[in-house]
Formats: C-alpha cells, sequence, structure tokens
C-alpha cells in the first residue's frame, strides 16, 4: 500500500465539502439538494464511480467550479468519493439536508481552508482515508477570545 496527498486546488474564498458517497444516482441527488437548500447557489460537484465505466461524473450551476471539481477528484482518484464547491454559500446552509441524500454514506470535510486528501493506494484502487484541514492550533481560547468568537456570530446573523 501506498499512502498518497493529494493537496486540494481552489481558489480561497470557496467552500469543499469533500464526501463519500455509493451510486450513480447521487449525481442528480446531490444537485437537487443543493439548488433546492439555498436559492441562486453556485456550486459544481464531481462524484467518482467505483465500478463498470468508473467515470467521474460532475454537473453544477457553475462552469469554473465544476471544472475544480472534476480536476480535483480526479487527482484524488478514489471511487465513491464526492467532492462539491461551493461559492456564495456555505456548508452550513446545505450540510443538514445533504446528510439526508440517501446514497451520501459520510462526510469527510467541510472547509474554506486550504485541505490535504490523505489518500490510500493498493493493486485494487484508491481510498481515502482522511484528510488535513487547516493548520495546527496554537493554543486555546481567553477570555477576549472568547468574547470576540461570540460577537462574530452575532455579527454575520447566526445568533441574536
Amino acid at each position: 500500500m501506498e499512502i498518497k496527498i493529494v493537496e486540494i486546488e481552489k481558489p480561497d474564498d470557496v467552500n469543499l465539502i469533500l464526501a463519500q458517497s455509493h451510486f450513480i444516482k447521487t449525481v442528480e441527488d446531490v444537485y437537487e439538494c443543493l439548488v433546492s437548500s439555498v436559492p441562486g447557489i453556485k456550486f459544481g460537484l464531481a462524484f467518482a464511480e467505483s465500478s463498470g465505466l468508473r467515470l467521474i461524473r460532475y454537473t453544477g450551476t457553475d462552469e469554473e467550479l465544476t471544472r475544480l471539481a472534476r480536476e480535483n477528484l480526479t487527482r484524488i482518484g478514489a471511487g465513491h468519493s464526492l467532492l462539491i464547491f461551493l461559492k456564495g454559500a456555505y456548508p452550513i446552509n446545505v450540510l443538514p439536508r445533504l446528510k439526508q441524500v440517501e446514497e451520501i454514506v459520510g462526510i469527510y470535510c467541510a472547509t474554506a481552508n486550504a485541505c490535504q486528501v490523505v489518500v490510500a493506494e493498493t493493486k485494487k484502487g484508491r481510498g481515502i482515508l482522511g484528510v488535513i484541514d487547516g493548520e495546527i492550533p496554537l493554543g486555546e481560547e481567553g477570555e477576549k477570545e472568547i468574547k470576540e468568537r461570540k460577537e462574530f456570530l452575532r455579527k454575520i446573523g447566526y445568533k441574536q
């Protein structure tokens, strides 16, 4: 077995969701989930089949995000993986509905951070072992940072 690290390449202002799914129907069901979760959402998604034709299936509402999803998922190369790029919407806006899509087995990460995918490769194929999402913590929050966190959440409208 060989372990590989695959860098996700994306603009800083783009969020991603990396998941595992299990059926060709994923592409259409995730499309419907996303467009019904956030009106006017801009996204691109790609899904890697793991049997049959073993194609990268894709769709989206934004050509550039769809291209990025296809290219990054091709580099990851793990069967049954699903990669979604979002712009102008956030994972928190779609994750509750996305988790209800029947084909989705699990979600590895949802982030805007620089992200690496840890992939294992054997003679049979590739699988995602996990992700490296962001950087190492530098310490713990103190009273000042707690106050700033609470103020920030209220400023952006996630708390009253």
